[in-house]
Formats: structure tokens, sequence, C-alpha cells
């Protein structure tokens, strides 16, 4: 499949390193509206530069649109885009409320072409192995889940308007502190969630900005934390967070009657999925949580320079599930960006519906908006949205 990125920024960088493991997709060219930044990123990766987006859109080769700009522009690029008949694959949010999603929804509807939305990292291995152990009843009942995405305090101390990819892209600072880093990254964890237990119920949420001046100017600064208990059928409630405050902890657990499964940190597609058959409470205190998520680092480092490690205490690894290898997005991320669009490429090609579908996005917009903005709703509101159920991978 033919495609074009539109949005040459620090994320492009990543899916054009993910992209050697997909050679169905070929990169007909690039667009940014910052010229500079454009010829930048092509000459970097040797694409075609396209003149304007409108130059994107006449161009009748070109299939899909990866839609990589920041999130204040995804609603009109991936409008323009429908309106040229052409996929598009957004990154996250789908748009920045629930009006701006629908009406990508209604219009890829009417056009009949595929409208899907990041992140994709529900079908990494991760992901699907520990849902498959959630659907075997490998700790019981699911009860409760916690699921983290704090980034520490990035700002002001490590300056992180200076982190500056290969291609040149600088890490967009002002627009990250505006758009808020709930907005931002609880998708990782939601899509999850969704996938586990399908359509969240009702949202009971809390949000504050706690470290108002990061460093920058800004026009409006955005919370830099948020928490929420999210309800889903069969009684499970799922305690998230996200922020820039606390220590850095991207990690989820999930408490079943029979167990406890834990997944020390997201933002690696082949993390290993840790199992605890046991209730004992008393031996999974906070030190030893901890002590697992530093071994899980430990191991990742050590896996790459093929270093043999040591034990897991209390947790034993649950049996991963493995998909196609992948030519990682960095050295420090293991990931691939590109299983969105491949999943909705192959969903193409067999007339099936693709799992990040834009309903999907639809629901995450609206739980995300819950989670960030509370008072909107008076901290707690009853979720409308729904989508259609996500099949696992295996």
């Amino acid at each position: 499949m033919r495609i074009a990125i539109i949005g040459c920024g620090y994320v492009a960088d990543q899916y054009l390193n993910n992209i050697k493991s997909h050679p169905e997709f070929i990169v007909q060219g690039a667009f940014d509206q910052n010229p500079h930044r454009r010829d930048e990123f092509c000459q970097y990766f040797s694409l075609q530069a396209y003149p304007t987006l409108e130059a994107v859109m006449a161009d009748s080769s070109v299939e899909m649109i990866l839609n990589l700009t920041n999130p204040r522009s995804h609603f009109s690029v991936s409008a323009a885009a429908i309106n040229a008949n052409k996929h598009v694959y957004t990154e996250k949010p789908l748009g920045m409320d629930m009006k701006e999603a629908r009406l990508l929804i209604d219009m890829a509807r009417e056009k009949n072409v595929r409208l899907g939305c990041a992140p994709c990292s529900v079908l990494s291995d991760t992901a699907q192995t520990l849902w498959k152990a959630i659907r075997e009843g490998a700790i019981g009942k699911v009860r409760l889940v916690y699921a983290n995405f704090d980034d520490g305090m990035i700002a002001p101390k490590m300056k992180p308007w200076s982190w500056q990819t290969k291609s040149g892209a600088y890490w967009p600072a002002k627009d990250e502190f505006e758009i808020g880093c709930t907005y931002e990254h609880a998708g990782y964890f939601l899509t999850w969630l969704a996938a586990f237990f399908g359509p969240a119920q009702r949202v009971t949420a809390f949000s504050s900005c706690q470290i108002p001046d990061k460093g920058i100017p800004v026009d409006q600064m955005a919370p830099d934390f948020s928490v929420g208990c999210l309800e889903y059928n069969d009684g499970v409630v799922a305690r998230v967070t996200a922020g820039l405050v606390a220590p850095k902890d991207k990690s989820l657990t999930v408490i079943g009657d029979d167990g406890v499964l834990f997944v020390p940190y997201l933002r690696n597609d082949q993390e290993s999925v840790l199992i605890h058959r046991d209730t004992d409470y008393e031996n999974l205190q906070l030190v030893e949580r901890l002590q697992i998520k530093i071994q899980a680092k430990l191991e990742y480092a050590a896996k790459r320079l093929k270093i043999p490690t040591g034990n897991l205490g209390y947790y034993q690894r649950y049996p991963m599930l493995k998909g196609k290898s992948f030519q990682p997005a960095g050295s420090l991320k293991f990931v691939d960006f590109f299983r969105g669009p491949q999943d909705m490429l192959d969903a193409i090609k067999n007339n099936q519906p693709h799992r990040l579908s834009g309903e999907l996005g639809l629901h995450i917009v609206e739980l995300i908006e819950c989670l960030q903005y509370p008072q909107k709703f008076n901290y707690h509101k009853e979720i409308e949205t729904t989508f259609p159920a996500i099949e696992p991978l295996i």
C-alpha cells in the first residue's frame, strides 16, 4: 500500500524506523507545514517532499495517510484525507473532543474509507499475552486494575525541549504542555482496558496542574496530573493515572480472586507478563513491587546485551505469545508504531473490520476528556460511547 506522511515531527522518525519491518508499505513522500522540517526529514529518509498538503491529497497513487501532526491538527488533516478518498491512520487522539471525533467517523463512513487511531500497543506481544491470561482465568475473576503512566518530573529539570531525533526534530514541549499528558498518554492503557473489558460505563476523576512553570513560555498549561476510577461491566474497576510529576511508572497490575498479573513497563512491546498465583498479599508489599520493576528494567537491558539475569521473587513469567519480529522504533523504544497501520492493511485485504476503529478512538476521546477535565462533568460521567468488540490476535 502506498502511503504519505503528514507531520514530520518527533514521532515520525520512529514510524520510519519501524517501517523496515513492514515491506507492504511504500512511502510516496511526506509533508510538514514547516518547510525546513519537511526538507530535513525527507532528506534524512530519502523521501519525496510534497510542496503543500493539497499536493498530497491530489496524488492519486497515495492510498493511506499517516497523520502524525500535533493533536490540534489531527481533525483538519484527517478530514482533508477522508475528503480525498484516502484511508487514514492518525496519531492519538482521534480529535480534541467528541464532536471532532464523531464527525470524522461519519465522514469516513460516507466516503467508504478506513479510519484508525493510535496507539497500537494493544496489538503488542505483551498486551496480547496479558489479555490471554485474563481470558483463560489465570488469576480467577478480575476485580481491580491499577494502570499508571507517570513520566517523572521531566520539566523543567530535564529540559525536554532539547531532546532531538536523528533527523533533527525537537520534542514538541510547548504543544505537549498545552495539550496535556493525559490527552497524550492515557490512550496507552485505555486501549488495553477497552480490549480486555469492553467499553467503560462510568468515570469518576480528578486532575490538577502541580507544576505551572515548566521552564518555557506557553499559552496555557494543561493539567499535569490526573487520576480516575473507570467502571466496566462485570464489576471490574480500574484506577488510572497519568502525570508529569511522580517518578516514572508505566506499569499495569490486574488483581483477581486467585492472584495478580503485572506488566512492569507498558512501553516495551515484548515486556514480560508476570503472575503471582496467590492471594497472600502481605508478600506483595511496595518494596517487592519496586524490586520487580527494577528487575524488569535490568532484564530488558541484559537481554539486549545477552547477559543472564536472576529470579523474579514471588512472580513467575506467564508464557509469552510471540508475534512477528520487528525493527524497534529506537534504541530505547522497543515498540512497533506500525502495528496499527499493518492491522488496517490486513483488514482491508481480507475485507474485515480493523481493530483500532474510529469508534474505539471516539470512546478513548470521551474517557480522556473526562480524566483531564473532570470539572466539565462535575467529576463524574456516565459514558455514552461504545465500539465494536476487539478481536485478539491469537
